[in-house]
């Protein structure tokens, strides 16, 4: 079963502990997550349903590259990470 961890910072702003879950996409796996921690879900995706633009996920140590519909695969050892990213100067 994939893992999904967040950031510290996600953590503190609402319940963001790590989960192992179900899913082949990480959208199945986000859903899975979202479902148990559903407060979750407005912190990660935008109101149409995309990874929101502070925030960055990685899968096995790689950015995805669909944040739309966020179809990149998983395996079933995988490490999700959610994180938001960091913007300014």
């Amino acid at each position: 079963m994939p893992t999904v961890q967040f950031t510290a910072n996600l953590a503190s702003q609402t319940a963001a502990p790590a989960c192992k879950v179900v899913g082949t996409t990480v959208r199945e796996a986000l859903n899975a997550v979202f479902t148990r921690h559903p407060t979750l879900r407005s912190y990660v995706l935008d109101d149409q349903g995309a990874i929101r633009q502070n925030v960055v996920v990685f899968v096995d140590g790689t950015a995805i590259t669909d944040r739309q519909k966020q179809a990149d695969a998983v395996r079933p050892d995988s490490e999700i990470f959610v994180m938001q990213a960091l913007s300014g100067g």
